[in-house]
């Protein structure tokens, strides 16, 4: 199927918005070599002036960053150009956040780190096609992991806090953020 007949942006111009540098520009480079026309940004005010002045067709934004959520950039993004494709990509992978980043018009949500192969994938997907199962999904231990640190960044690093909404022991939790994360 050529892209006028998956409805896609005639242009290939890209914004890639994470805070991460090391990650943008090595996904900057991958998908430069893939045939799109990469913009950088590095925070949500840099990517809002970019889809102010010249909105692209395309768009990976990471959900969190330094100075706001990529949320803001992905509605400033559609009202600013309606067919502009956004695959959001986040760190922090769980159901609430992908039914908002799909609520706000992504067309995908992608886990951290994502390879710059289902990032494409993803972007250039018929509106209609059913995502493939993931390779190599998180572990059990992983998904539990993501789930407390995403609570305790949440109630500000609070151990006690985050142990009262996890309806945890407290020292239970602090040998648990003590420890390095599961694969």
């Amino acid at each position: 199927m050529s892209d006028a007949e998956l409805n896609l942006p005639e242009d290939k111009s890209l914004l890639i918005l994470d805070d991460d540098t090391p990650f943008r520009t090595r996904l900057g480079r991958a998908m430069t070599h893939r045939g799109f026309k990469v913009v950088e940004a590095a925070s949500v005010a840099e990517a809002l002036e970019i889809a102010g002045k010249n909105p692209p067709a395309f768009a990976v934004v990471d959900l969190r960053l330094g100075d706001g959520d990529g949320l803001q950039v992905v509605k400033a993004l559609h009202s600013h150009r309606a067919d502009c494709r956004v695959v959001m990509l986040t760190g922090y992978g769980n159901i609430a956040t992908a039914v908002a980043a799909v609520k706000s018009g992504a067309v995908d949500y992608l886990s951290k780190p994502a390879d710059a192969d289902d990032v494409a994938k993803a972007l250039l997907a018929a509106p209609d096609a059913k995502p493939a199962p993931p390779e190599n999904p998180m572990s059990a231990d992983r998904v539990r992991w993501e789930h407390i640190q995403r609570v305790f960044e949440l109630c500000d690093h609070n151990v006690s806090e985050t142990a009262r909404r996890l309806n945890m022991h407290r020292r239970t939790l602090q040998r648990i953020l003590a420890k390095r994360a599961p694969r």
